[in-house]
């Protein structure tokens, strides 16, 4: 199976996950718990990591964290990997805990911080483990620190979920403001709905198409299906389609865009050019350029390269000059 694709650079927040092999229990009591939370707080000062939110459920984990030193791959990997031998060796028992990789997605800066904190720290009451009433009592999660300041642990930085959810103070009536914003997100708010928060566990980033593209340029993203897992290598790749795309109309005269029609030699053009470097599907382009079908662009594609007449090859001249990466 591939490997989940890394982007990795100081200062990087992250959202993570990690679940148990087979969706079987990471947690099987009191002492699992302690032991998972003191080997975070471990992690987070053995690598310098600086955890927003985190909440430990029977069969995976949430972490929302920044890595300034760039480390997020060797930091998961000596958690997983030293729970897993602690949680063998009380049981002396073999095997896999968690199920394969931990799975990671970048957080834009500050745009999306509020929500994933309320998501992480509302699971214990959307999966019905605990009602909202009682979520202050459930101790596996860095809600339960947030009034509870003199023991909140070195690493944790609690307070940042207060300043997202509109500057609250870290005292008791900032803990109270907060936890009635929870109730009301678990009530009738966005995160009552599953479906509205699914995005917040799916995908490789989570941010604006902007904030996607800008970590592609910066960081020389690869898009090599082996090196994704399937959501995030369709999302990447359909970002790289798109500015190929962008570059190729910005070489096609607007007067020529006036005409819209499905087969219109410009369309077909820059579908072919689009072929010839890249590997957007049929039906991509079709979406894109409004040709229809991908069965409708194909044909066309090769009705032009059949007819050495065809008007699309002028067009294909100026394309030619555009520097596309395959």
């Amino acid at each position: 199976m591939a490997r989940p694709w890394r982007i990795e650079f100081p200062q990087a927040v992250y959202h993570v996950t990690a679940r148990g092999n087979n969706r079987a229990d990471i947690v099987r009591d009191d002492h699992d718990r302690r032991e998972f939370i003191a080997l975070l707080a471990a992690a987070a000062l053995r690598f310098n990591l600086k955890i927003f939110a985190f909440c430990l459920m029977t069969n995976h984990y949430h972490l929302f964290l920044r890595t300034p030193d760039a480390n997020l791959s060797r930091a998961m990997h000596w958690l997983n990997a030293t729970y897993t031998i602690r949680f063998n060796r009380r049981r002396r028992r073999h095997g896999h805990v968690f199920q394969g990789r931990y799975k990671s997605m970048l957080v834009a800066d500050t745009a999306h911080w509020s929500v994933l904190s309320i998501y992480i720290h509302l699971n214990p009451v959307r999966a019905g483990v605990t009602p909202m009433e009682r979520l202050t009592g459930y101790r596996a999660s860095s809600f339960w620190y947030l009034n509870r300041k003199a023991e909140r642990p070195g690493f944790l930085r609690v307070e940042t979920a207060l300043e997202e959810a509109g500057g609250l103070p870290d005292n008791r009536s900032g803990w109270r403001a907060y936890e009635k914003y929870l109730a009301w997100q678990a009530e009738t708010g966005p995160a009552r709905k599953n479906k509205a928060y699914a995005s917040l566990s799916r995908g490789w980033a989570l941010g604006s198409k902007d904030f996607k593209q800008a970590l592609l340029k910066d960081h020389a993203v690869a898009t090599e299906a082996r090196a994704w897992e399937s959501q995030g290598m369709w999302e990447v790749r359909a970002l790289r389609w798109q500015q190929q795309l962008e570059d190729f109309l910005s070489a096609v005269p607007k007067s020529a865009q006036a005409v819209g029609s499905k087969s219109a030699p410009w369309k077909v053009a820059v579908a072919a050019r689009m072929r010839q470097i890249s590997d957007a599907p049929n039906h991509w382009l079709a979406a894109k350029l409004g040709m229809g079908t991908g069965i409708y662009v194909s044909k066309h594609v090769g009705l032009m390269r059949r007819d050495p007449k065809h008007l699309a090859h002028s067009f294909m001249k100026s394309l030619a000059k555009v520097k596309g990466k395959a």
